[in-house]
């Protein structure tokens, strides 16, 4: 069945990649939760989307700028639509925390496909072992050559190739690759994409899928996951399903 994940957390309703979201995504009966990471000047693997902090905080500047210290001072909450309670900028390892006993799955994209920051892959990677969530995550990347290199270091757990383009034959070059996921923008997948995917052995994840009918079109096509700012409704229209 159509897996169900929350686009950085609940984000449709709360601040995205802040722990309020994690935590009403769990809540509101998700089956994993997809997240970006990245490195703070300090080498602390933290939870935020844009290489900037502008668009959903009230700083101003680049994250690798910022020291864990530094970058947890800002509101992630400042900008969002609604009134909320100030977040801060989550660390990897307060999201383990919490979501060490908890069934979902993590979808974790490494951000360095503008930046590449060095050993993410590998401090990534030690919090997952740490932690022992190497059965519950997956990783994804718009940097393909990251993807392989988590590969080699662990090969057992699964990789996405993120991508907003319509790759022909996505589904050889996901195999070339050693990946086990094509992340496409929700738009590109049609019978015949998935189709090809699949037949390679791959599964399909589509993003970012948060209209009713779009979730329909995909879940009805048996895609592997929608990975959605609105997990209530893909659960609604799942349930609908069994």
């Amino acid at each position: 069945m159509t897996k169900n994940v929350a686009h950085r957390g609940f984000s449709s309703h709360y601040p995205e990649n802040t722990m309020l979201a994690f935590e009403h995504a769990v809540a509101a009966g998700c089956d994993g939760i997809e997240l970006d990471v990245q490195l703070s000047k300090d080498g602390q693997v933290v939870i935020i989307h844009d290489e900037m902090v502008d668009r959903t905080t009230d700083g101003t500047g680049l994250v690798r700028d910022y020291t864990l210290e530094e970058l947890q001072k800002f509101n992630a909450a400042a900008k969002f639509a609604s009134p909320c309670q100030p977040q801060h900028i989550p660390t990897l390892r307060e999201y383990f925390e919490f979501m060490k006993d908890k069934p979902q799955f993590t979808n974790i994209e490494l951000k360095n496909g503008i930046f590449v920051y060095p050993q993410l892959e590998e401090k990534v990677l030690e919090l997952i072992q740490e932690f022992k969530l190497e059965d519950r995550t997956a990783f994804s990347s718009f940097n393909h050559y990251s993807m392989v290199k988590c590969k080699k270091l662990a090969p057992h757990i699964p990789t996405g190739l993120l991508t907003s383009s319509w790759i022909v034959d996505a589904g050889a070059y996901g195999q070339k690759l050693g990946a086990d996921y094509i992340n496409a923008q929700y738009c590109s997948f049609t019978p015949e994409n998935i189709q090809e995917i699949e037949d390679h052995g791959l599964g399909c994840n589509a993003w970012t899928v948060n209209r009713e009918e779009d979730l329909r079109r995909l879940i009805a096509a048996g895609i592997t996951s929608v990975i959605t700012n609105f997990p209530d409704l893909a659960g609604k229209i799942l349930k609908e399903q069994q």
